[in-house]
């Protein structure tokens, strides 16, 4: 890969030298922008002018590599976060958007769960409006019935791009993720939309003026339809759904007066029964062309005017157009979660509150969480929040269920000298000590802990003791 220049080397032995925590605290976070920024300009130069197969998530892996960073703890727990968040991903229904925030000094990860039939596009996008200049890796994968392999990478967004979108090739459910690099984050916003990869192609029409649709018996059962029929009075213009070349214009016995156009995603679009067509071949239209008016042409004589209209793929024939056209009708929740509770501590305000796998009320039950529950409040969305339990896992719930976690619940005090601890684990780091009988406010609880916050501001962990409430 190359020699790393004198400043990356004499940084990375600086990151690898022994510091106290409180030093290591602000250090961090500054020198480790630097380093990484300086890394990955390293191999993106190395990259120049190569091919280069890898997305932007495994470069970035490779610079870590590089920079001597691979094998640190940070690294480790950035590497988990991504792991988890894809395998963890809460089914969302499109539109869905979420406010939140990702705390820098936290390795995390974004993912969700989104279904989409063949012919339909899926949008990703995510912002990060206070910190333009972080790298964002965006990812996407299709859910598999494959035990050895139940997720199938599918598309990656370019380096520095912020947003994703492709097509589904079929039926199926698909992950998308998005994590931003080391020691980057802060206010996020992300949105996820399904919508068609083609426009209506019968000016003025809508999916209630379909009368037909693909695969209804024809001539006694004798064949399929192939196509969707599209009602509209006689004379209607009949559009270009896509960019498109025109491949064929002609007259049948069957379809009567039809255009043939051919997109640039490879789908040959069949538009049939015109009552006149106002292109030639080779012609290239832009979406919402006119390419005919409605008729009824052909075998269609005996019926009232519609359009006939097919999608077919090379290797495969006539696919069902109904998704690729099919628009949408649900709308973004509006948004009504107290936004000022992200990226702190909260906790719950009563006991028994559920927390969902999505957020809907229908949706799975992960658990339910007694009174004062301390969770990490990461995103809202419309009526909900998206939480964090401290042990990592997490859930949606009704945001009216929540409240911030200043006010003390009540103290707790020690007999003796007792830790405060960095997480609600015994093998945590120390954050400090506590004297004997010196009282702290507690602020909210997780299973056997106790948040508090220390004398140093610091909010941090105590053991509860046998017996207490």
């Amino acid at each position: 890969m190359g020699d790393l220049n004198p400043r990356t080397i004499r940084l990375r032995r600086h990151f690898h030298r022994r510091h106290d925590v409180s030093e290591r605290r602000g250090f961090r976070v500054a020198l480790g922008a630097v380093l990484l920024c300086a890394a990955c300009s390293e191999v993106e130069e190395l990259a120049q002018g190569l091919f280069d197969s890898r997305t932007a998530r495994e470069r970035y892996e490779a610079s870590l590599e590089v920079a001597g960073l691979a094998g640190t703890a940070l690294a480790r727990d950035w590497l988990s976060a991504g792991a988890r968040a894809l395998h963890e991903a809460p089914a969302v229904r499109s539109p869905h958007a979420e406010q939140g925030y990702l705390a820098p000094e936290q390795p995390a990860a974004l993912a969700f769960r989104v279904s989409a039939r063949r012919g339909q596009e899926i949008a990703f996008d995510v912002q990060l409006p206070g910190d333009s200049g972080a790298l964002v890796f965006i990812d996407a994968w299709q859910i598999q019935a494959d035990t050895v392999t139940p997720l199938r990478h599918i598309e990656s967004a370019d380096s520095g791009v912020r947003k994703l979108r492709f097509d589904a090739r079929r039926d199926a459910e698909f992950v998308l993720r998005a994590q931003p690099e080391l020691l980057r984050g802060g206010r996020f916003q992300v949105s996820v939309n399904v919508g068609p990869t083609l426009a209506f192609p019968v000016s003025g029409a809508r999916e209630t003026d379909i009368g037909s649709s693909f695969g209804d018996p024809r001539d006694g059962g004798v064949r399929d339809h192939h196509g969707i029929d599209i009602f509209a009075r006689r004379g209607t213009p009949v559009v270009a759904s896509a960019e498109a070349v025109v491949s064929r214009v002609q007259v049948t016995q069957r379809g009567g007066k039809v255009v043939w156009l051919r997109d640039q995603r490879g789908n040959s679009l069949y538009y049939a029964h015109l009552d006149s067509q106002m292109v030639a071949q080779g012609e290239r239209v832009e979406i919402g062309d006119t390419l005919g008016l409605v008729g009824n042409t052909g075998n269609a004589i005996s019926t009232p005017p519609h359009l006939h209209f097919g999608v077919y793929r090379r290797g495969e024939g006539p696919v069902n157009p109904y998704w690729f056209v099919y628009r949408p009708r649900g709308a973004l929740p509006q948004l009504a979660s107290d936004t000022s509770l992200l990226g702190d501590w909260a906790r719950t305000q009563r006991d028994g509150i559920v927390l969902r796998a999505a957020p809907d009320p229908e949706s799975d039950t992960i658990t339910t969480l007694p009174l004062h529950t301390a969770i990490r409040v990461i995103a809202a969305v419309g009526t909900w929040f998206r939480v964090q339990l401290p042990d990592g896992s997490g859930g949606y719930l009704t945001s009216r269920f929540a409240e911030p976690a200043e006010q003390a619940v009540r103290t707790a005090s020690r007999s003796a000298a007792t830790p405060v601890l960095a997480s609600p684990a015994p093998s945590a780091g120390v954050l400090t000590e506590i004297e004997a009988g010196n009282a702290l406010p507690v602020l909210g609880r997780f299973r056997d802990f106790l948040l508090v916050r220390a004398p140093d501001g610091r909010a941090g962990w105590l053991v509860q003791e046998p017996g207490s409430e």
